[in-house]
């Protein structure tokens, strides 16, 4: 999933860092502490966990280890304005995959979450593909058949979570909260508006690529193979 999880209280600095990573093609969902950052975890599959130390009920290394004690191995990158090499260590020894040093430019930030979403571990492509589909998010778009087709930011998360399930099914709750996490308020029919529109895009681009509903169980990505 391109969507990652931001657990910071600075309301003004998570808003920035998330609208920056929107405009490099990943969705944020944004906590402001450790509890509910965590009762999310249990319920998202996010691609990256960026985290900062200083949180109002903890040390955002906590969560980490929290993390890593469940068997969770979602890469986390944190974020403190301790630059004394001991605690960088320290939090890598606990399970952090990477440390940003505040003030930080928003390019350094895009480019090591980027680097966390190719970890091996997570089998993550920042060009995923899937029979005729390959999704682009750092361009907004996918290609089918070789056609260049816009998305818009949900169809984006929607389509990047089916082409990750690679023909396998992906649960309702899955895709919305892959469209629009875990904080938005939508409508009842915003997901079956947003696949209506996949489904005519990949018509139109002339892709052999179906979205099926499964019924009862989800939606998934099927092939035509019919020439």
């Amino acid at each position: 999933m391109n969507r990652i999880a931001l657990i910071e209280d600075h309301a003004r600095l998570a808003d920035l860092v998330r609208r920056s990573l929107a405009n490099a093609g990943i969705e944020t969902d944004v906590f402001p502490q450790i509890a509910a950052a965590w009762q999310a975890l249990q319920e998202v599959a996010y691609g990256v966990v960026v985290v900062d130390r200083g949180l109002p009920d903890g040390d955002g290394l906590d969560l980490v280890r929290q993390l890593r004690a469940a068997g969770c191995a979602t890469p986390c990158l944190m974020l403190t304005a301790r630059d004394a090499l001991s605690d960088r260590v320290g939090g890598l020894e606990a399970g952090a995959d990477d440390y940003l040093t505040k003030p930080f430019p928003m390019e350094e930030l895009i480019a090591r979450v980027r680097a966390l979403l190719r970890r091996p571990a997570l089998v993550r492509e920042l060009a995923p593909a899937w029979a005729d589909v390959r999704i682009l998010p750092e361009s907004g778009c996918m290609e089918c058949a070789g056609e260049a087709v816009a998305l818009a930011p949900a169809e984006l998360q929607i389509m990047l979570c089916l082409v990750h399930r690679s023909g396998a099914i992906a649960r309702r709750p899955a895709l919305e909260a892959a469209a629009w996490g875990m904080s938005a308020v939508v409508t009842p029919n915003a997901l079956d508006v947003a696949l209506h529109r996949l489904r005519r895009k990949l018509a139109s681009a002339g892709s052999r690529v179906q979205i099926v509903n499964v019924r009862g169980q989800g939606y998934a990505l099927c092939q035509d193979l019919v020439a």
